[in-house]
């Protein structure tokens, strides 16, 4: 009955779309799309999903509704009157630089590997070159692909190889993050052996003498498999270049281990071939468990016998490896951390604390030849400490460092790492709020040196854009940390247009960064404001469980009262403060905006997480349960039924002006958790400002997304933003 209901309304609307698309005539109102009746009992509450038709993005009528309503949006925001003039200074700061370098790896004897995107060109490729000032070469072209395919394709992840004469890198198309592995010779630039798919997340460890390496590769999903079991039953496995991949080493069903399919294995050789460390994750959670196996030469070709090290209440984020020792970070009984070294032939019995717990909250570990690398946060600043090895407990000297602001000693999202066991000092890639991200080496002695990788661009150092940093009170007396960036000398008289970025979740925090497409909006007149709510990590594991699963509506609340201060103070008003936030920042900006929808003009959601309860249903939904709970206890659906924008939308109010923005190949939140929340909202709202659904065919996530589409989108967001606070040369053409 739904169904036929929803084939008659989209037909006839699309028929009436596609004639005034061929007139003159004025755009066509919005389409309402017709609502079921389906409801569910879930814990005795009854809850209503009136749009759950639209999650079928495969059927003809859905997606002619979706693509009906994008190609709205475009429209729309190409008549707002300043968005070309938005664009063009998008991109003057962008292209500026004469390249933008990332993912700097150095190899002992100076060999380095990084991604570089020139100022012409669309997407980051990868390099090579010997020394600071070395020739470059040029490894792999993405923008080759895309010649071929019409696809936009990325590089996800690279790896080289111990003596640096291959590479192992992973490369999607689309922004799927559907990773396909290569094997590249350095030397000839040949491929070495044929592709692997299934390579999503990488997770590449080479062995120490380069002729072999291990990866985590995904199962095969046969015919009816459900989409939930996406993820789940990776396993590490080993392969030879030139060769098939093999016979997985770690995972489950591994000789004996004792894991859940929904856990993920990672292996990484240590440098000096004594060992082989496995990590487990439980999806996203920050705690990890950890192995050990033997990589005894007179058993090469004996299967790895593993023995546990860490469990997941040992409460281990990070580690990292030196001569027969691991160097981990523990939260247990120190919310801030904590920093143990272990043998790995005693384990945590062994343990000694090398840094106590501190006002300052240890966020990274990284081991080079001389010396244990510490990152710690102060404040949102971070800093880094040494430790050299064999020294004692606490014996930690402070590197000076050139600027106030961020760096990190590992990626989460890859396997680069800031240090090399085989070569002293590390690499940092150093930025803050008013300085664009610079390439340094830190050399033994503790000098800091800048490797001119980065080319510096004449807007990099702005000297009048400054940043303000503020504590706001809660709605319950916590303290929230805040940053403003905005031009120096600003009159405080509430005329400002402003917008307010947040995320909170997982613990990441917004540190210290430089945008150059925020230097466009500060020259219209913009403040830019980020906060680091509950769920954030800038205070330690006590923060970001104050903004966890049962304590999630904090974070929404520390945002509204963020963006109540700015009023407050003289920076903006109600009618020119909008919010923006993605992915997970989609419950905080959703939330606040169906919380205090007087509040705001204007709300962005990029690939938002807005129908919580739906998000276990999908692949990455249930790897994302530790963060946001399970609707299968009474506990989990009342967090999640709570954090769920979509469920909070109530009919007849006066909702603030939204544009949702999503790719349709997301592989982290589907596409229809904007598409469902959009309709609803559309259906809702009655104070006449416009619902937008602007979404992205050839985008993902936004991993891997091209020059063009980011730039883009920043020119869209911010357009939309000052037509809806009513700038003059904003308004529709």
């Amino acid at each position: 009955m739904i169904h036929r209901r929803l084939l008659a309304a989209t037909w006839v609307w699309v028929a009436f779309w596609c004639a005034c698309n061929g007139s003159a005539a004025a755009e066509p109102a919005p389409p309402v799309f017709p609502p079921g009746t389906l409801v569910e009992t879930l814990h005795g509450t009854r809850v209503p999903d009136p749009y759950r038709a639209l999650e079928n993005t495969k059927d003809p009528q859905v997606a002619a509704w979706m693509k009906a309503h994008s190609d709205q949006a475009h429209a729309t925001l190409a008549r707002i009157g300043g968005r070309p003039g938005m664009l063009e200074a998008v991109r003057k700061y962008d292209e500026a630089a004469s390249a933008r370098v990332v993912q700097p790896v150095r190899l002992p004897g100076g060999l380095w590997f990084y991604e570089k995107r020139g100022a012409t060109e669309n997407q980051f490729k990868l390099y090579m070159r010997r020394g600071d000032s070395g020739e470059e070469v040029l490894l792999v072209d993405p923008e080759v692909l895309q010649k071929r395919s019409g696809k936009p394709h990325a590089i996800n992840y690279f790896v080289p190889s111990p003596d640096g004469r291959m590479v192992a890198y992973g490369i999607s198309a689309g922004g799927s993050e559907e990773a396909v592995l290569h094997l590249l010779d350095t030397r000839t630039r040949q491929p070495v052996g044929k592709p692997v798919d299934r390579a999503d997340f990488g997770g590449v460890s080479w062995a120490p003498d380069s002729s072999s390496l291990v990866f985590n590769r995904l199962q095969v999903l046969k015919k009816g498999t459900p989409a939930t079991q996406k993820y789940q039953r990776s396993r590490v496995t080993r392969m030879v270049p030139g060769q098939l991949p093999g016979s997985a080493v770690f995972g489950l069903g591994v000789y004996g281990m004792a894991m859940k399919p929904t856990e993920m294995p990672f292996v990484q050789f240590t440098h000096d071939g004594r060992w082989a460390i496995g990590t487990v994750l439980n999806g996203v959670q920050r705690e990890v468990m950890i192995y050990v196996a033997s990589l005894d030469p007179a058993e090469a070709s004996a299967p790895l016998r593993w023995k546990k090290l860490v469990d997941y209440a040992d409460e281990v984020a990070q580690f990292d490896y030196f001569d027969d020792q691991l160097v981990l970070i523990s939260t247990k009984g120190a919310p801030r951390g904590r920093l143990l070294r272990a043998r790995l032939d005693a384990g945590l019995a062994s343990s000694q604390v090398l840094l106590p717990p501190s006002e300052r909250v240890i966020t990274g570990v990284g081991a080079a030849a001389d010396a244990v690398y510490v990152e710690v946060r102060d404040g949102n600043v971070k800093r880094l400490l040494k430790l050299s090895h064999g020294a004692g407990p606490g014996a930690a000297d402070e590197i000076s460092l050139p600027v106030e602001g961020a760096f990190s000693l590992a990626d989460g999202e890859s396997t680069w790492r800031a240090t090399d066991p085989r070569v002293p000092g590390a690499v940092l890639d150093l930025g803050g709020w008013t300085r664009a991200r610079q390439i340094y080496t830190v050399a033994a002695d503790g000098s800091v040196a800048n490797t001119g990788l980065q080319p510096q661009g004449p807007f990099d150092v702005p000297e009048d854009v400054t940043t303000t940093e503020a504590m706001v009170k809660s709605h319950d007396g916590a303290m929230v940390p805040m940053s403003i960036i905005h031009h120096r000398g600003m009159v405080l008289d509430g005329s400002h247009p402003t917008i307010l970025y947040g995320y909170a979740s997982y613990g990441n925090t917004e540190e210290p960064f430089f945008s150059t497409s925020r230097l466009a909006w500060l020259d219209a007149g913009g403040v830019f404001a980020v906060a680091n709510p509950r769920g954030s990590g800038v205070f330690g594991q006590d923060w970001y469980k104050a903004g966890f699963q049962a304590s999630k509506p904090n974070t929404w609340r520390d945002f509204i009262a963020c963006a109540e201060w700015l009023v407050a103070q003289g920076y903006t008003s109600s009618e020119r403060l909008g919010i923006w936030g993605g992915s997970a920042g989609g419950i905080l900006v959703g939330r606040a905006m169906t919380e205090r929808p007087d509040l705001f003009a204007a709300v962005v959601s990029a690939v938002g997480a807005l129908d919580a309860l739906r998000f276990e249903d999908t692949p990455n939904g249930v790897p994302n349960i530790p963060e946001f709970g399970s609707k299968k206890t009474d506990a989990g659906f009342r967090a999640l039924m709570a954090m769920s924008t979509y469920q909070h939308i109530v009919p007849n109010t006066p909702y603030p002006a939204v544009m949702f923005t999503h790719g349709v190949n997301d592989p982290r939140v589907e596409v229809w958790q904007s598409t469902k929340t959009a309709a609803r909202l559309m259906a809702a709202t009655r104070s006449g400002k416009p619902v937008l659904l602007l979404l992205d065919y050839q985008s993902g996530h936004g991993i891997g997304n091209t020059k063009q589409q980011v730039q883009a989108d920043r020119a869209n967001v911010f357009s939309f933003f000052l037509w809806q606070f009513g700038l003059p040369g904003f308004e529709l053409q």
